[in-house]
């Protein structure tokens, strides 16, 4: 097969011309050959010029006879495993955590018949789903099953955005598992692909279920308690079971930690235990909403329906005086905010979007860069402090249940009661840095900036506050066998990339021990 690119599609035009736009392009090179086969590789939309948004696509197309032209050929990479290591595993790899890093770890090794033991502090997606309804309806929350714990992890409840800013050969696995157990294929060849967050609590229960297929086994509500280590290296895991509260002990030679940026409780745990740890920036902010509406104009030039495109997305940045960096984060387009918390008093917000993406509101978060320099102390827990001081302080200035602190930006500039809520949410230097940068994104994006636009605090969650030291094979610089891995060791930042890390750490393991 060959591969072309740049073949270009008006926005009212059907896919089925493209290879009459391949013909027309390569003209008379063809030489008589029909197109027998093709496939859509790539898919963007460039909508520079409102007045002619286009389509545009790199295709894989095959001949009916052989002629030579001066096209690179289309390679197809088949992800395969690596060669199985020579130390004899005494006990079944235990992976601690299952988000997009536990998950695609697990799937890894249980494709190479290693049969891994998965612990996840929280539930499956189904029965998680409903404790979070109940969160949002109640305000009743469940410390161990909420936004942040559960199966398929923090992303489960977002937009199940897989854009990243990575480049691997392991993107295109993980983006084939997807496909294969759920997600729709045009996953395989949007340049922004998303799943949303209904599609995707059944991908993830899918994925699950072939894990266990293969020999593994997946143990919700389970929490890692206590990590066992003797001679320089894992012995095993402690953890509590269920509702009973049970006591249980795992022997492992090979623990991986892919517990998530949120699970502070463990990372307190590994530092008391002395494991390296470094504290590392991350950001803070509010979720700032507008209705779609007006997204769509400022990109498109009109609404989406008119135009029979998806709505609009945005990605946003800039440098304020004091060069913090503001910027957006996990845009979702026809989406809601909802709460996110994961600890009593503490309150937070995230994005969600539905796979149709078909609210009436767009929002993203609006984050702040926050420094080292800006915690209390030294400690490598201190960027956690910082963190629950200011989801303390949001809960309060909400009212006490878990409902956020909310203004309009006219309100957050003009410091009112409604603005004040939101203000004192957040650290001085954050209100500072948005209300610089609000205009210079206005500026950007016509009408982000709008004094109706909605601000809800506090978003503390975008990335993890620490770093578990881990050496050029992966494993912890403190003790052998253990691995940490994705967003929450402070090595990804999304669902792609700590996939992504999963495999890899897999990788090693295998590369390193035989079954």
């Amino acid at each position: 097969m060959y591969r072309i690119g740049e073949i270009k599609l008006k926005i009212s035009e059907d896919k089925s011309v493209i290879p009459g736009r391949i013909k027309k392009k390569l003209g008379k090179s063809l030489a008589g050959a029909r197109i027998s086969e093709w496939k859509i590789v790539r898919e963007s939309l460039d909508a520079r010029k409102k007045d002619e948004i286009r389509w545009v696509y790199t295709v894989d197309f095959s001949l009916d006879k052989d002629v030579a032209l001066n096209l690179p050929e289309a390679k197809e990479t088949k992800y395969e495993l690596p060669m199985s290591g020579s130390e004899k595993l005494s006990n079944r790899p235990v992976v601690c955590g299952f988000g997009p890093a536990g998950m695609f770890c697990a799937l890894i090794l249980a494709e190479a018949g290693y049969r891994p033991i998965v612990i996840e502090r929280g539930k499956k997606a189904e029965e998680r789903a409903k404790d979070v309804e109940r969160f949002w309806e109640t305000g009743v929350l469940n410390p161990e099953s909420n936004v942040q714990f559960g199966e398929g992890g923090a992303g489960t409840f977002s937009d199940g955005k897989l854009t990243t800013g990575i480049k691997d050969p392991r993107i295109s696995k993980v983006l084939t598992e997807f496909a294969l157990h759920g997600a729709d294929e045009d996953i395989l060849y949007k340049q922004k692909p998303h799943i949303g967050t209904d599609v995707l609590r059944v991908v993830v229960a899918e994925i699950r279920k072939r894990i266990i297929e293969l020999g593994g086994e997946v143990m919700f509500s389970t929490r890692l308690d206590e990590i066992e280590m003797g001679n320089g290296r894992v012995k095993g895991v402690h953890v509590t079971l269920g509702g009973a509260r049970r006591k249980a002990y795992i022997p492992a030679d090979i623990v991986v930690l892919a517990i998530g940026h949120s699970a502070r409780d463990t990372f307190r745990m590994l530092y008391d235990s002395g494991i390296e740890m470094l504290k590392k920036p991350f950001s803070i902010g509010v979720r700032i909403e507008h209705p779609q509406r007006l997204i769509d104009i400022a990109q498109y030039g009109a609404p989406h329906e008119e135009l029979g495109l998806p709505p609009a997305e945005y990605k946003l940045n800039c440098r304020v005086s004091d060069d913090r960096g503001v910027y957006t984060f996990c845009m979702c387009p026809g989406g809601e905010v909802i709460a996110a918390s994961s600890q009593h008093g503490g309150l937070v917000t995230n994005g969600m979007s539905y796979r149709d993406r078909a609210g009436e509101f767009a929002n993203s978060a609006l984050l702040v860069d926050v420094r080292p320099t800006d915690f209390e102390s030294d400690n490598p827990m201190a960027g956690i402090v910082f963190q629950e001081k200011y989801e303390k302080l949001a809960f309060e200035n909400g009212g006490g249940r878990y409902k956020a602190p909310t203004a309009k930006t006219s309100d957050f500039y003009e410091g009112n009661e409604a603005g004040m809520s939101v203000i004192n949410s957040l650290p001085e230097f954050a209100v500072s840095a948005i209300k610089e940068a609000l205009p210079v994104l206005g500026r950007k994006l016509k009408g982000f900036d709008s004094p109706d636009a909605v601000m809800r605090a506090v978003e503390a969650r975008s990335s993890s506050p620490v770093r578990i030291t881990r050496n050029e094979n992966y494993e912890s610089v403190s003790v052998s066998g253990l691995y940490p891995a994705g967003e929450g060791a402070g090595y990804a930042g999304g669902i792609m990339s700590a996939a992504v890390d999963g495999i890899r750490i897999a990788e090693e393991i295998i590369k390193k021990y035989k079954v």
